[in-house]
């Protein structure tokens, strides 16, 4: 299978957001040809106030970026993860992840579940719990015979939700993010290539990049949209600007290596 990872730098303005993910993943499956594309976290909608958020989030299924999604699989006939969107609930919001197969069919459903409740070591506060409602489920799908598993951004950093993906017999795990830039400088490759390692599974990671404007301070996310190996190299990594990086996920490898270290035969519960 060939994956393509949609880097983006999604700002305070959706229809921008929208035409961007468009024109990337355009020019993506026409130069690349790829069986599945993967969106950022967010790719929707991406800073702004509290208010400017709930007015470009989405009822599920009935707004532009889910359609937009759905639309580009069909047309392309690929398999479409779509980073994650702002969901409309009724007093707070969800950030979702929807999955669509070759024909535009939705095949799968996650709600982020660890919320970004942060200050980071230069003051800057995260509270993403005083918006967003967290979601509860493990998803997985398949998509050409490999078995996905669904987690979003501040997930990385919780190995029990890779250990339960892992244990539902999931081949790649697919992880959009927004990751800060004084984080990801020092966490996101590691902690990518960590959770590959433990899971032995491929790991998908397209994310956001580049400055974005919250309320009245601008704030940097780190992009370097990667994938990792079962044995956890890196094999694909994005340059510091919006775009795309393509990679081959061989299902071979990751039998090769779980026999290797059979580790799943060997883990040990603990109470």
């Amino acid at each position: 299978m060939k994956v393509a990872l949609i880097q983006m730098n999604s700002v305070a303005d959706k229809a921008a957001n929208v035409a961007q993910a468009r024109a990337l993943i355009d020019e993506a499956c026409a130069l690349e040809k790829p069986d599945w594309v993967g969106l950022p976290e967010v790719f929707d909608f991406l800073g702004g106030t509290r208010e400017e958020k709930f007015a470009a989030a989405e009822k599920l299924r009935e707004g532009p970026a889910y359609a937009l999604a759905a639309e580009l699989a069909a047309r392309h006939g690929v398999f479409v993860h779509a980073g994650s969107i702002l969901e409309r609930n009724r007093d707070s919001l969800s950030n979702t992840t929807v999955v669509f197969d070759r024909t535009g069919r939705e095949i799968a459903l996650y709600r982020k579940i660890h919320m970004f409740d942060v200050v980071t070591p230069d003051g800057a506060a995260y509270r993403e719990s005083a918006l967003f409602t967290p979601g509860t489920e493990l998803a997985t799908y398949e998509a050409e015979g490999l078995r996905f598993g669904c987690a979003i951004c501040y997930d990385l950093r919780f190995p029990a939700l890779f250990q339960a993906l892992s244990a539902r017999g999931v081949d790649v795990i697919a992880l959009p993010a927004a990751f800060t830039l004084l984080t990801g400088k020092d966490h996101w490759e590691v902690l990518c290539r960590a959770r590959a390692i433990e899971t032995q599974s491929f790991f998908v990671a397209p994310a956001q990049i580049g400055p974005h404007r919250i309320k009245d301070e601008v704030r940097h996310t780190y992009g370097h949209s990667l994938v990792c190996d079962p044995w956890g190299h890196v094999v694909a990594k994005a340059s510091d600007n919006p775009g795309f990086v393509t990679a081959r996920l061989d299902r071979g490898l990751i039998a090769k290596t779980r026999a290797a270290n059979p580790v799943a035969s060997q883990r040990k519960p603990f109470a």
